[in-house]
């Protein structure tokens, strides 16, 4: 009987959240959030949240004087009276007091005064910046218990199943100790699995696990618009594969929230089935042949910022005649269909000129596997939509795999606005405020560092060509293992990390590569790349993507640190301001000495991009391969970056009102 009651809670709640529609207000509607947000920011302003956190050390004496028995008894009490009525300021500061005595006890850590500011912040409903290496995982795991007794459901969301499944099983001590059960989802998992871990208080997983699962369940609701209707058709399945596995969305904490709200936040999560067979397997790699004949500039226009393919009118007039030429010898019918033939065409060109093996994709095991340009993983289980894959696999002559039919589909940053709660932190969260705020409406609030930062940030350095910028990076990376100094060097795709490592080979410098092609061995790379010269072992350099920037903490040893600790050299600028502060972010931890730098050249993908036409200005007005001194060469680079970034938040906010669109206008959506 209570199995029964369960289920169908969890199909009444499933019910209540697919109906839950998030909304986007405007005009008036969005002056008066603007303003409750003022107002938020205002009641839990940073010196408040310090104040309060202080307030929360000073219980440290007494809580540290309780047995185990009476602080296991004092947490039991806070949990009851958080379910029972709304917690006020005292209790959570006194809950908050206990969860951290239990983390020391569980865990041996000992939570900062900064760190139990940032816990406050997220119990507050703040997106909290706190930078690289200053305790995001225990401050989560302190302000988790709150919110799961507050809630009764949270669930974590961090980047990639690796740090949900360990972060679940470092933080379970702390968990337990506060009557609450947790579990990660993991990709392998089965659907009984995943039930039994979604009814658990908190639940870790990636957004692409949790969304996708979400999703799922309302394929198989349908059209359910109350729990009456649900427990009928709940009723009639013997099975019980009617209960949904997500039993509604109570709570959100975000870990690396820029990643997560920002950055994949647009990135649309479709569930999809695939067709029998693909029967234009043949019609795609037809369609790749006819554009290697077509010239660039005569024929057609790339528009690689955009991704598109544009044909001019002799472009067109050449394919009419290669579409009569395949009718006559007897080709796909398709080709007959000229717009349908010349869509097929341009989408090929896409594929030529707009995605580059190495950097948007690679080709494993024999086939096309996307790479996050983020974070610089493989996205194994997604694709392109509209015939791009197969368009990208015809050109690597591939085996093009079936197109799919789309049944679900909902973007991340939709899914994220269904929650009745949200929070979040990330070392880089400042310089999406207005987004956050605007999008989520969520404030955001800067915790300052336990330790002064200590760490150099040298002056970027810029080159006339990438030869001389790659040049340069190697003499660097070889004075600082000379020096005694660990270095770690970010690159911005595959390509680019096979490039140098390469270049490192050829002069002899010893170093390790981290990129999607060796995922497995991150958290050993990570451990040794704050090795110094120690043990007649020269110092670590690590030549890695982005992936090296989220969820680890790299330590420098003792020899490390006395030569002047970790070396962060970035090989590019990316697209957004708060890539290269993740990255950067390794270095200098804690109050820990380290150095950072910058190399670019006009030959880079951003300024090409987004300010050609500075990157020209300073090739006829400079001489020599290093241009640094000159006084517009490192501003034409930032004003890169800014239109790189405003071009990103346009395309965000279309896909912003894309949903709201399908919210407003198609039942169900």
């Amino acid at each position: 009987m209570s199995q029964a009651i369960t289920r169908y809670h969890a199909l009444f709640e499933a019910v209540r959240a697919r109906r839950r529609k998030p909304e986007v207000p405007k005009g008036l509607d969005a002056i008066a959030q603007q303003a409750i947000v003022r107002v938020k920011r205002l009641k839990a302003r940073r010196s408040w949240l310090m104040a309060q956190a202080k307030q929360v050390d000073a219980l440290a004496g007494d809580t540290r004087q309780l047995s185990d028995a009476a602080l296991d008894a004092d947490l039991a009490d806070a949990r009851e009276r958080f379910l029972r009525s709304r917690a006020d300021d005292e209790l959570v500061r006194r809950s908050l007091a206990m969860v951290r005595e239990a983390a020391r006890r569980e865990t041996g850590e000992d939570a900062y005064v900064v760190q139990l500011m940032a816990a406050l912040g997220l119990y507050h409903g703040r997106i909290v910046e706190m930078v690289t290496g200053e305790g995001k995982t225990l401050t989560g795991s302190l302000a988790a218990p709150l919110l799961a007794w507050k809630h009764r459901h949270l669930h974590v969301l961090t980047v990639n199943d690796y740090l949900a499944a360990r972060d679940a099983e470092s933080r379970a001590p702390i968990y337990r100790r506060c009557r609450i059960d947790v579990g990660a989802i993991q990709q392998e998992q089965d659907p009984s699995a995943r039930a039994e871990i979604y009814a658990m208080g908190i639940v870790y997983g990636t957004p692409k696990q949790i969304t996708a699962d979400y999703l799922r369940d309302q394929i198989r609701l349908g059209q359910m618009t109350s729990a009456w209707t649900g427990r009928q058709r709940m009723a009639l399945d013997a099975s019980g594969r009617a209960a949904p596995l997500v039993p509604g969305l109570h709570a959100a904490l975000v870990d690396e929230a820029d990643a997560v709200l920002i950055d994949e936040g647009v990135v649309p999560l479709i569930i999809a089935r695939s067709r029998q067979e693909e029967e234009l397997s043949e019609v795609y790699r037809q369609a790749t042949r006819l554009a290697e004949r077509l010239d660039e500039g005569p024929d057609f226009t790339i528009d690689k910022l955009r991704r598109k393919a544009e044909l001019k009118r002799r472009g067109e007039h050449r394919l009419s005649q290669m579409f009569d030429e395949l009718h006559e010898a007897g080709a796909d019918p398709i080709w007959r269909a000229q717009r349908r033939s010349e869509e097929l065409v341009r989408q090929a060109l896409v594929a030529r000129h707009c995605y580059q093996h190495g950097q948007h994709y690679h080709v494993v095991d024999g086939q096309v596997v996307i790479v996050d340009e983020y974070t610089g993983r493989f996205l194994a289980d997604r694709s392109w939509e509209h015939g791009l894959h197969q368009a990208v696999e015809a050109k690597e002559g591939v085996d093009v795999t079936a197109d799919r039919e789309t049944l679900a589909r909902m973007s991340f940053q939709r899914f994220f606005r269904s929650y009745p709660f949200l929070c979040g932190m990330t070392g880089t969260a400042a310089d999406a405020t207005g987004e956050m705020e605007k999008v989520y409406g969520r404030p955001v609030v800067v915790i300052p560092t336990n330790r002064p930062m200590i760490r150099e940030q040298g002056p970027m350095r810029v080159f006339r060509t990438q030869q001389s910028k790659w040049a340069a990076i190697v003499d660097a990376i070889d004075q600082a293992q000379r020096a005694g100094q660990p270095t770690l060097i970010g690159t911005r795709s595959i390509e680019a990390s096979e490039f140098l490592s390469a270049k490192l080979d050829q002069r002899g410098i010893s170093h390790t590569v981290l990129n999607a092609l060796n995922d497995e061995e991150e958290a050993d790379l990570i451990a040794g790349a704050g090795r110094g010269m120690s043990g007649g072992q020269v110092p670590a350099v690590t030549v890695a993507t982005n992936m090296a920037g989220r969820g680890t903490d790299i330590v420098p040893d003792p020899e490390a640190k006395a030569a002047g600790g970790l070396r962060v050299i970035l090989t590019e600028m990316h697209g957004a301001k708060r890539v290269d502060r993740q990255f950067i972010g390794r270095a200098g931890r804690q109050g820990d000495p380290g150095a950072a730098q910058v190399f670019v050249s006009l030959d880079d993908e951003l300024i090409r991009n987004h300010a050609s036409e500075l990157a020209s200005f300073l090739r006829r007005t400079t001489t020599g391969e290093e241009i640094t001194r000159h006084p517009f060469a490192r501003r034409a680079f930032e004003l890169a970056q800014r239109r790189s970034e405003a071009f990103a938040r346009r395309n965000r906010e279309g896909v912003l009102r894309q949903d709201d669109w399908i919210d407003k206008y198609l039942p169900g959506g």
